[in-house]
């Protein structure tokens, strides 16, 4: 692609994410928008744990996107993090997000051990502590949940360790057909 023709797309698709228009009629992509965006819970931390002075309760994130202009949303575990098996607080969330046309899309997952455990013990724990969430996702309609794969030792230790407990909570989040994804947060 030349330069100019690349920098124009560039400016018009930049142009566009930022006025949230659509491209019809230019680069014949019709009546598409260029990207669809989501909001993160961890965008509004500070509001849900109550420190930006108003506190944002988690089952009003769903409306909050909403009225930012958000269709789709992120969960984080712990801003609900022992709700994961209550199938109430669950189905409100659901329902909050339904009534607000709001997709959700994915359950960060952390604190619930380490995947790539040396102590076979613990990894195993690990992942079946992550079950709660591939259930609460699949629930929720997400079609994934993110993890951490941390671990301890030599590169190739960790390689291994991390494969066997990522495999293992692929293998449960297969049978519910969820996405397992990994984020780099520490170590290797």
């Amino acid at each position: 692609m030349e330069r100019r023709v690349f920098l124009k797309v560039g400016a018009v698709a930049a142009g566009s994410i930022v006025a949230g228009c659509s491209l019809e009629g230019k680069f014949g992509m019709g009546n598409k928008k260029a990207f669809e965006i989501s909001l993160a819970q961890w965008s509004l931390h500070k509001r849900l744990f109550g420190r930006a002075g108003e506190k944002l309760d988690n089952l009003d994130f769903a409306a909050t996107s909403k009225r930012l202009g958000i269709g789709a949303i992120e969960y984080v575990n712990i801003f609900f993090k022992d709700k994961a098996k209550d199938q109430a607080y669950l189905a409100e969330m659901k329902q909050r997000a339904d009534d607000n046309g709001v997709k959700s899309l994915l359950i960060m997952c952390d604190g619930e051990g380490n995947l790539g455990d040396p102590d076979g013990n613990k990894r195993k724990t690990a992942v079946e502590n992550h079950y709660k969430w591939v259930d609460a996702a699949k629930y929720l309609g997400c079609h994934s949940i993110r993890v951490n794969a941390a671990s301890a030792g030599s590169f190739d230790e960790q390689a291994k360790l991390a494969a066997d407990g990522l495999a293992r909570l692929s293998g449960y989040a297969a049978t519910e057909v969820l996405n397992v994804i990994v984020e780099h947060h520490s170590g290797l």
